[in-house]
């Protein structure tokens, strides 16, 4: 019975950290993916680029600084959203309808690009 309860919290414990790695495991599979395109196209520059990014992830990759830098991205895509917004409203005051297109096109993309970001779970 103690073997069973040691088991079990030893699986609780491990379990998170497996699943975090998993996270850098993804990105560093994303980046041999697009190492292994970029050689098929003989791009060398490119290569160059994704191996250095690839060891900057092999050496710092943690899962805490992957979910800060993605909830920073979304902080920083809704301060987007309201200046975008506030545009709009400016544009909407002058009535300029040329502008207000403009600022309503900017707006949905922005919402989009948030939209995108917060279905990336972490």
């Amino acid at each position: 019975m103690k073997h069973v309860a040691a088991l079990t919290l030893s699986l609780l414990i491990l379990a998170p950290a497996a699943q975090a790695s998993s996270l850098c495991a993804e990105k560093e599979q994303e980046i041999q993916r697009q190492i292994s395109y970029a050689e098929q196209h003989n791009n060398t520059h490119r290569v160059a680029g994704l191996k250095k990014a690839l060891s900057e992830v092999q050496a710092h990759c943690t899962d805490s600084k992957l979910i800060a830098e993605h909830q920073e991205k979304i902080a920083s895509q809704k301060r987007e959203i309201i200046e975008r917004q506030s545009d709009l409203d400016k544009a909407r005051l002058k009535g300029d309808a040329d502008k207000i297109v403009k600022r309503e096109q900017k707006l949905a993309e922005a919402e989009s690009e948030l939209k995108s970001l917060e279905k990336r779970q972490y």
